[in-house]
């Protein structure tokens, strides 16, 4: 005999709770049938199995593979080291032009900007009574030498003349007195008549003295003469004297050069001294910079450099350091430097800012490694971190050349092995690791005293 199962959610009269169907099909005698197992059970078990190992295996990536770290791999080739500063164009030297003498200008023959020769007229002033001192000295001067003239033609000989009559009075004198020492010695003159007779001699002799001086002060050789040339001399002192004022009055170009400044105009009542206009010199153009004294020890004379203009940053042109400033400037700790434009552009001028690159060292082949892989660079025993055999190590080395974002290694490393940026603060020596090569960032070019770019 056969017994049904209630519906599902059928309730009997007592209340009872209502039987779920079972899973499968029943006996007469109410009792389940077992369910057989499903073939798909074995590959769902299989899969979870392989996911949780995947899951396991990427988890332990690191573990077993090593950690990713990007590296810089170290390289061999050039490095140049450079000290790059910024500075002015300037010229040997700068002439300010003024005036000796004030006046008003009546000409300005120059305009900024323009190139001039030596003697060149630039500026003129008013220089009329200048002139006419000029012509008063000429005149003077050829008062002076009729004088002279004169005195060889005319003095000098009367002279002569007078000295020849006082000695021919003084000689017919002497014989008078004679006859009449004679004639009183017989009686037959006084002895008054012998008196005036030795004073006429006497007077005469004396003007032969005076005629003797007189001719001999008009001789070339005498004081009439000499102030006759003095006189002369004098004259003529003077019309230089009215010439050099007048040249005055007329500024000329010392030198070849450019006029780079002017501060006069045609019409104007200048003053002695007060500089009117500037000229800059033809000749060795240079650029004056100024460097950091730490870079001292690093710049020498004949070291080349290259420089660029800022309004031309395109351009490059070559210099030489050939000065290099004894004193050190305590307030901007900076060293003055000049360097000679071998062959200056026609685009370089007079205090046009430009950046010089001065080549202080280089090496031809060498290990260069960026900075940021050093560790206590500054100390006597700098490391880096080197992976090798996907392991890190901690290698110390020696630096030689140095700069701002390259430093060559002189030992310690090879090149091409990866060194860890100091940025990777969680790798630590020992750890293993997988390399992944990145570019080195390219050297940075910063302008201003004492700034030391590496350049490979």
């Amino acid at each position: 005999m056969t017994a049904t199962l209630p519906e599902v959610g059928d309730a009997d009269a007592a209340g009872k709770t209502p039987v779920a169907p079972s899973a499968g099909p029943t006996v007469a005698t109410g009792q389940p049938v077992k369910k057989e197992a499903s073939p798909h059970m074995g590959l769902k078990i299989g899969a979870a199995a392989l996911l949780v190992a995947l899951v396991a295996l990427y988890l332990l990536r690191n573990v077993l593979l090593g950690t990713p770290v990007n590296v810089y791999s170290a390289a061999a080739g050039e490095l140049v080291q450079t000290v790059v500063a910024s500075g002015r164009v300037i010229s040997p030297q700068r002439v300010t032009i003024a005036l000796q003498s004030a006046g008003r200008v009546q000409r300005v023959a120059v305009i900024e900007g323009q190139a001039v020769e030596r003697g060149q007229l630039l500026i003129e002033l008013d220089n009329s009574d200048s002139r006419a001192g000029v012509n008063q000295a000429v005149a003077a001067v050829a008062q002076a030498r009729a004088k002279l003239r004169q005195q060889g033609e005319v003095a000098e000989p009367l002279a002569l003349q007078a000295l020849a009559q006082a000695q021919a009075t003084a000689q017919q004198a002497r014989k008078t007195m004679q006859r009449n020492l004679d004639l009183a010695a017989q009686g037959f003159v006084s002895r008054a008549v012998v008196d005036d007779a030795q004073r006429a001699v006497q007077v005469a002799e004396s003007q032969v003295a005076s005629a003797q001086a007189q001719a001999k002060t008009n001789t070339p050789s005498g004081s009439d003469a000499a102030l006759a040339r003095a006189a002369l001399a004098q004259a003529v002192a003077g019309e230089d004297l009215a010439r050099i004022k007048l040249a005055q009055g007329q500024v000329l170009a010392p030198s070849g050069g450019v006029l780079i400044a002017r501060s006069v105009e045609v019409g104007d009542v200048v003053q002695p001294g007060k500089a009117l206009l500037v000229l800059a010199s033809s000749g060795q153009t240079q650029v004056l910079i100024q460097v950091d004294e730490k870079n001292l020890s690093k710049i020498a004379l004949g070291q080349q450099a290259l420089g660029s203009a800022d309004a031309f940053a395109s351009q490059r042109f070559d210099a030489v350091v050939a000065f290099i400033n004894p004193a050190v400037d305590a307030t901007r700790g900076s060293v003055e430097v000049k360097l000679s434009v071998t062959n200056p552009p026609p685009y370089l001028r007079q205090d046009m800012t430009v950046s010089i690159d001065i080549e202080t060292a280089r090496r031809t082949a060498t290990v260069v490694v960026p900075t940021s892989t050093l560790e206590d660079a500054a100390t006597d025993h700098p490391w880096v971190l080197v992976v090798r055999d996907k392991r890190v190590v901690k290698q110390f080395v020696s630096l030689g050349l140095r700069g701002d974002t390259q430093v060559e290694v002189l030992n310690g490393i090879s090149a091409g092995e990866g060194l860890v940026p100091k940025s990777k603060l969680g790798v630590k020596a020992g750890q293993r690791v997988r390399a992944r090569v990145q570019a080195v960032p390219p050297p940075a070019r910063e302008r201003g005293a004492g700034k030391t770019p590496m350049a490979p």
